[in-house]
């Protein structure tokens, strides 16, 4: 794929310089401080540091959770933009901030995954064991007339009543190992919000909201520069991806390795997961040239791109999950089964992602070209 630029400068245009980068740094600082504050308010003891579920009325939990998920996202647009701009910071600073900035968005992320990885693996059990109880899952793309998402078809007559037979214990034991692991990842944030750790990041982000140490020649550096070379890392990344491969409806070979006895990462997956990363420090770097007033609208085929590798990581994470279920001691054959074309089901879905996103990106070539 030839490399495109997604949002070309006007190279008459007069230089965004660190001013840009203070301004957006202080607002971030400032924006965390907030949040810290309202959930301190809200009793953050009784919030799940994610996004929020309440139930009708309990006010007090859901601004707990909206606080939370404010502090990590106003903690990843500060790294992000430690990363693509270091050179006009600190590096001393930088490189001490930006690790524990990483702890804390991540430590705060993980109670919303489980909860909602489980979620999405109990919607998706219920669909294939043709139950009511629960709505259908939404997929990642228009499946054809009879499958049950994008490339998968139902299970036939006799083999749902083995699924139904076995999604009930399975739906049991995903329940318990991923509400054990969201309760463990509940202690751990709460644990980590009350720490010295979190309290010295805190107070280096209050000072920041005022004072960010630039270098001395920030002043004068123009900012586009290193914007595009985040722009340009995307690409190349998005380049390497196996895109044939993700123009296919079904993946054999992504299927047979999550089976498999080895439960480590799936392999094809990580390349997709760092885009994704990439594609979120494109948008912070735009986000800072913004500061200046500069137009830096996405396209909507790039936010589109970014929605298929969030569904990408979210399927990708459920699939290995049930996987990890599936290597459960002495379960039963029927619940194994109803893991299995779970954890098929997942895979399916990633591919379906890959293959959104895939859509997406030669969208927006053909937009850019």
């Amino acid at each position: 794929m030839a490399q495109q630029h997604l949002d070309p400068t006007d190279p008459a245009a007069g230089p965004v310089t660190g001013d840009a980068l203070a301004r957006y740094l202080r607002s971030q600082a400032t924006e965390f401080l907030r949040a810290l504050r309202l959930h301190r308010e809200t009793g953050g003891s009784g919030g799940a540091p994610g996004r929020a579920q309440p139930k009708p009325g309990d006010n007090g939990t859901a601004g707990s959770a909206d606080a939370a998920l404010a502090l990590r996202q106003s903690a990843r647009r500060i790294s992000g933009s430690l990363h693509t701009y270091r050179p006009l910071l600190d590096a001393a600073w930088s490189e001490e901030i930006r690790p524990e900035l990483a702890w804390l968005s991540g430590t705060l992320a993980l109670e919303h995954a489980c909860e909602a990885r489980l979620e999405r693996l109990l919607l998706a059990l219920h669909r294939l064991s043709g139950a009511t109880v629960f709505p259908a899952q939404p997929t990642v793309s228009a499946a054809a007339p009879g499958t049950t998402g994008p490339g998968v078809p139902p299970p036939a007559t006799a083999e749902r009543g083995n699924l139904t037979v076995g999604a009930a214990k399975a739906g049991a034991l995903l329940e318990r190992q991923l509400t054990l692991a969201r309760t463990r990842a509940h202690s751990t944030a709460l644990q980590a919000l009350g720490s010295s750790r979190f309290h010295a990041v805190a107070d280096k982000l209050a000072v920041l909201a005022s004072d960010v140490p630039l270098v001395p020649a920030a002043s004068t550096t123009d900012l586009r520069p290193l914007a595009a070379a985040a722009e340009e890392r995307l690409t190349a990344a998005v380049t390497a991806l196996p895109l044939v491969t993700a123009g296919h409806p079904y993946n054999a070979e992504a299927l047979i390795h999550g089976l498999s006895p080895d439960p480590s990462p799936h392999p094809q997956d990580a390349p997709w997961h760092q885009v994704r990363l990439l594609l979120r420090l494109y948008r912070y770097a735009r986000e800072v040239l913004a500061e200046d007033g500069e137009e830096t609208s996405l396209h909507v085929s790039v936010l589109a791109a970014g929605q298929a590798l969030n569904r990408h990581r979210d399927a990708s994470e459920a699939a290995a999950a049930a996987a990890q279920a599936a290597r459960t001691p002495r379960i039963a054959p029927a619940t194994a089964y109803a893991l299995g074309v779970l954890h098929a089901d997942q895979r399916h879905e990633v591919e379906a992602a890959r293959f959104a996103f895939q859509q997406a990106w030669q969208k927006q070539t053909v937009t850019t070209s």
